[in-house]
C-alpha cells in the first residue's frame, strides 16, 4: 500500500492513488499517515469550509473533512446541535474546539436535525481518527436533496484543496 513512507519532515508522502500528497508536515506514526487516505470519498458532497454531507434517502449525514480536522489539530470538544433544530444552508450549527483553535460549523444543506453523534461528547477525537466514518457530527432530514448540486463533488473538492495549498 505505501509507496513512500518516511518519518520526520515530509516533502511528499504518497500512500496510494487515493491519498493526498502531504507537503512540509511532520508525521510521526502510520495512523497519522493513514488520515490522508480518502481525502474526499466520492459518495459525499463538500463545502469550501470543509464540511461534508452524505445523503441516504432524505437524511444527510454531516461532518468535517480530514483536511479540516488536521488543520485544527487534536480536537477536545464538539458543540452539538439540538435534535429538532432547523438550519438553512450556511447556518452555524455547532463548534469544534482543539488545542490550537476553535471553529464554527456550518450546515451544507437545510433541514431538521434528526440525530447527533453523542459519542463525540465523550470522545471528540473520533473526528481526528475517523472523520468520514465514526466522526460524523449530525444527521439532518434534508429539505431539498437538490441542494447537494450546489456543493462540490469529490473531484472538485480535491482540486479546490490542491489550489488552496
Amino acid at each position: 500500500m505505501a509507496s513512500v513512507v518516511r518519518l520526520g519532515l515530509q516533502r511528499a508522502v504518497s500512500l496510494s492513488s487515493r491519498c493526498l500528497t502531504v507537503r512540509q508536515t511532520t508525521l510521526r506514526t502510520l495512523p497519522q499517515l493513514a488520515r490522508y487516505c480518502d481525502v474526499a470519498p466520492s459518495d459525499r458532497r463538500y463545502t469550501e469550509k470543509h464540511e461534508w454531507v452524505k445523503l441516504d434517502g432524505d437524511v444527510g449525514t454531516i461532518g468535517i473533512t480530514n483536511y479540516a480536522q488536521d488543520s485544527l489539530g487534536e480536537i477536545v470538544y464538539v458543540g452539538l446541535p439540538d435534535i429538532g433544530a432547523k438550519f438553512d444552508v450556511d447556518d452555524e450549527f455547532g463548534t469544534v474546539e482543539s488545542v490550537k483553535a476553535a471553529s464554527e460549523l456550518y450546515s451544507p444543506v437545510s433541514g431538521e436535525v434528526v440525530e447527533v453523534n453523542t459519542a463525540l461528547e465523550d470522545e471528540p477525537s473520533l473526528i481526528n481518527n475517523a472523520a468520514f466514518t465514526d466522526g460524523w457530527i449530525m444527521k439532518l432530514k434534508v429539505d431539498s436533496p437538490e441542494q447537494l448540486n450546489d456543493l462540490k463533488d469529490a473531484a472538485e473538492y480535491k482540486k479546490f484543496l490542491e489550489e488552496a495549498v
